[in-house]
């Protein structure tokens, strides 16, 4: 039997996840981590991106993350996020149309606020589209 590590992901509007895991990925401030069991405890903000949960039968979920704070202690994950999402969930065609969206609002942008929202728009459906790609690829 591996050994495994409780992972919580938790977004505004409620639990995403919950189980144990043998791996845990995450996009960090820093570049991507990876958290085995007794892994040593740490706090990190997250980037736009995806969190991936392997569990014993080495199969990963995917989820996507708008970003917020990843809390690691040695028998427990827990992810903190404003928005979660299941990455088989994401609407792909959604996150181009935003992608577009935040891209025009740069090309126009008037005022140094609207750049950095427009900045953090397209930020995020940038890693929106890379998480659905990242499921094709383990999926395909």
């Amino acid at each position: 039997m591996a050994m495994t590590i409780r992972v919580d992901i938790v977004s505004a509007e409620g639990a995403i996840h919950s189980g144990s895991a043998t791996m845990v990925y995450a996009t960090a401030e820093l570049g991507e981590v990876g958290i085995a069991p007794r892994h040593t405890a740490f706090i990190s903000r997250l980037r736009p991106g995806d969190v991936r949960v392997q569990n014993e039968q080495g199969e990963q979920e995917h989820f996507y993350v708008s970003g917020g704070v990843l809390e690691v202690q040695p028998n427990l994950v827990t992810v903190l996020a404003d928005t979660a999402i299941r990455a088989r969930d994401l609407d792909e065609a959604a996150a181009m149309e935003a992608k577009r969206r935040a891209e025009d609002a740069l090309a126009g942008q008037t005022a140094e606020f609207e750049y950095a929202k427009a900045q953090s728009e397209l930020a995020e459906a940038v890693a929106q589209l890379r998480a659905i790609e990242k499921l094709r690829k383990t999926a395909g």
